[in-house]
């Protein structure tokens, strides 16, 4: 079984009220996040900085809206800029 990742704590602000955290998996690691928060600010937020490779450099979370699509992953085995998707329990991610 995987075990929990637990978030930076530092890279979240202090007194704001959120959703409960779910959990969902990313490349087979068991993570917890804010229901509804972006897959891609979840990730950050965990410490994950490469979400897959690109030609000649890691890809990352670059625009955080949608389109320069160098945040792309397989959620649930369909190609998704991860700064689109919402956290939700159960979701499976996998880089791309």
């Amino acid at each position: 079984m995987a075990s929990l990742v637990v978030m930076e704590q530092g890279l979240r602000i202090a007194g704001i009220a959120r959703p409960d955290e779910v959990p969902f998996t990313w490349d087979g690691r068991l993570l917890r996040a804010p229901a509804g928060e972006s897959l891609a600010a979840a990730l950050i937020s965990a410490g994950v900085r490469r979400l897959g490779e690109g030609p000649g450099a890691p890809r990352a979370a670059f625009c955080m809206m949608g389109s320069c699509q160098q945040c792309l992953v397989r959620v649930d085995g369909r190609l998704a800029p991860a700064c689109l998707v919402p956290v939700r329990a159960g979701l499976d991610a996998r880089p791309a």
